[in-house]
């Protein structure tokens, strides 16, 4: 598959924080041109998450835009959207038995001997990471770098069948940076996310990043 080279993050839990509205920056991020985007909720998923993933789904579908959730395969299968796990998540083996040999499956790597492992999955796209430091995980795996990245890309051979999305701490000053060195997607959460949440600050901020990335 081909992944844009934006791939947005919208963590649940960071825009509540911020008082903002899970629905609302998604249809942000789609209205500023978002090709694919993962939903990430590391809380309970009670009756109104699933509501509101359900309408990020609808919002999803209407704009022609992959929408991935992270976890959850039941979650995924119910709102007929891909899926992303991590190391210690359901196998992929499981996730793909469960979803079927259709859906948009994603893996998590932290190191050479993961990228290896993952290799044989059955999974449509692999990430790897955190490359720089990132304050949008509770406990991150150490931090590769830019080598780290770059010996990543060899093991996977500079036309890998699967993409490389570049995860961890990535800015506007360094996305260009971490594609030359041979990612082909760069996934972003908080620099998504201006200082003020609006739904027109969240589209302009999409915006500078779809022009970075051209």
């Amino acid at each position: 598959m081909k992944l844009p080279k934006l791939y947005p993050i919208l963590d649940t839990g960071i825009v509540a924080e911020r008082g903002f509205d899970t629905v609302r920056a998604a249809a942000a991020f789609l209205e500023g041109g978002a090709g694919i985007l993962q939903l990430r909720h590391k809380e309970h998923w009670s009756r109104a998450a699933l509501g509101a993933a359900r309408h990020v789904a609808d919002l999803c579908r209407e704009a022609g835009v992959l929408l991935i959730i992270d976890d959850r395969a039941d979650i995924a299968m119910l709102l007929e959207a891909g899926l992303h796990v991590g190391q210690d998540d359901q196998s992929p083996r499981d996730a793909r038995r469960l979803m079927g040999t259709g859906a948009v499956i994603g893996f998590s790597s932290h190191n050479a001997r993961q990228v290896c492992a993952a290799g044989g999955e059955p999974v449509d796209y692999l990430a790897f990471g955190p490359i720089f430091a990132t304050q949008s995980k509770r406990n991150p795996d150490p931090v590769t770098g830019i080598e780290g990245l770059k010996e990543c890309r060899a093991l996977l051979g500079e036309t890998g069948e699967k993409p490389l999305v570049a995860i961890g701490g990535i800015a506007r000053g360094t996305a260009r940076q971490v594609l030359a060195a041979g990612a082909d997607s760069v996934a972003v959460i908080g620099d998504l996310l201006p200082a003020e949440l609006t739904s027109l600050s969240l589209r302009r901020r999409m915006d500078e990043w779809q022009q970075l990335l051209k």
